[in-house]
């Protein structure tokens, strides 16, 4: 017997039972990014490698670590691609959508990053991503902030998030700073791990994210980069918490977030939650003004974010479990009889035309009205229609409300308008 063949460890199958609810949560979200004016854009899962290793950084530990990266036929080194913010930037440039314009794009897919698989932390996974390009006021910042704010509510989970933000401000003034948290690490390599050894070179500031406790204790007494801050990105950022302050968003500021990609400048945020264990963080994003630049655009603005779907979904059925994923049938048609069957099959048609929206099956494979019941709950439809051969002859239906159990016989002419009142 051949030997079963197996999905790749941390990419995952997602089941009809998984994708209903996936279905829901999507849906709510760009029924909100459309109310913001945002536009999709699709891009490509696999880019020229200098795209990433340019945007996000040589030192990082996403292209050092976790990207999957192979050579074509042509021996040109591609990457399946770890995140959605350079592909789009990429995008943008190339199709002339950035210069002097204003564009609020959003896109969903998935990405690619080799990590240790564990929960809400997979090697294929999604990401909903929105970028505005072309305005640089702390008004847009605060916006995205506010669209993400209504998510949380429209999901039922803003009690269970919080929003946490820093400014990491100009180029400069982060080399300013990261001279001088170098200083004071050199000063303490005992209590580092090789870890944080290595990154105090590499990229210092990824020293803050460390979870090592003896290392967290150790940068109480660290410079804080606000410090650091330049006078624009000061004014940035006050902006921002009095936009925040004035929509009754709170937010905690904290002095060492500065996300794990080069390309980020002036407003980092993110929201986190505590009911997901390690994995707390749902959504994050920034600022990044150079990085259109930086890969051969003129100058341009630029403020976005990334949501974790996976993370997403776990948190709602976490902590709301009445969130109700989308039904796959609304209605299921039982028909019993000799010849029945065609005539089922034209008045589900007939009901298709009457209501496109309408998600109806047709029973197929026979069996007794008791089987055929049992299998319109297994699909969890709401209504059941039910012809024998009394209601062919005589041009009717029953109609059964499968949550009540209340039914009503009436003209099949009729059967999509009382559908419609049921099912609203």
């Amino acid at each position: 017997m051949a030997k079963n063949i197996q999905a790749i460890r941390g990419m995952n199958d997602y089941l009809p039972a998984d994708t209903a609810i996936w279905q829901r949560i999507e849906g709510t979200l760009k029924q909100v990014l459309a109310s913001y004016g945002f536009s999709e854009i699709r891009l490509p899962i696999v880019e020229q490698t200098p795209l990433f290793s340019r945007a996000i950084g040589e030192v990082t530990d996403v292209v050092e670590k976790e990207m999957y990266t192979f050579e074509d036929r042509n021996g040109e080194s591609l990457t399946l691609r770890p995140e959605g913010t350079a592909g789009c930037v990429r995008a943008g440039i190339e199709h002339g959508l950035l210069y002097n314009q204003e564009q609020r794009l959003w896109y969903m897919g998935p990405m690619f990053r080799y990590e240790r698989p564990q929960k809400g932390r997979y090697r294929q996974f999604h990401q909903m991503g929105a970028e505005v390009f072309g305005l640089q006021g702390p008004d847009i910042d605060a916006e995205l902030i506010m669209m993400t704010a209504r998510w949380w509510k429209a999901l039922g989970i803003a009690d269970h998030v919080q929003l946490e933000l820093n400014s990491i401000g100009s180029l400069e003034a982060r080399a300013n700073y990261r001279d001088a948290l170098v200083a004071f690490l050199e000063k303490h390599k005992e209590v580092l791990d090789e870890d944080c050894k290595r990154r105090m070179y590499t990229n210092p500031l990824r020293v803050l994210d460390s979870k090592n406790p003896d290392v967290q204790q150790l940068l109480n007494d660290a410079p804080t980069l606000g410090d650091f801050l330049d006078e624009d990105s000061r004014a940035h950022f006050s902006g921002l918490c009095a936009l925040l302050d004035d929509a009754g968003i709170k937010y905690s500021i904290n002095q060492r977030l500065v996300r794990g990609l080069d390309y980020y400048n002036r407003t980092v945020f993110e929201w986190v939650t505590s009911a997901l264990g390690s994995q707390g963080t749902v959504c994050a994003g920034g600022r990044y003004d150079g990085l259109v630049e930086q890969l051969g655009g003129r100058a341009t603005p630029a403020v976005g974010f990334a949501m974790g779907m996976e993370r997403m979904v776990l948190l709602v059925q976490a902590v709301n479990p009445e969130f109700e994923p989308t039904r796959i049938v609304d209605v299921y048609v039982i028909a019993s009889g000799q010849g029945v069957q065609s005539a089922a099959m034209q008045l589900a048609e007939k009901l298709r035309d009457a209501d496109p929206q309408l998600k109806l099956m047709t029973n197929f494979g026979g069996g007794n009205f008791k089987k055929q019941f049992a299998r319109a709950d297994k699909w969890g439809a709401r209504i059941a229609l039910v012809l024998g051969e009394d209601e062919v002859a005589t041009g009717q239906v029953v109609i059964k409300d499968l949550r009540t159990g209340d039914q009503q016989t009436l003209a099949q002419s009729e059967a999509a308008a009382t559908l419609r009142t049921l099912l609203q």
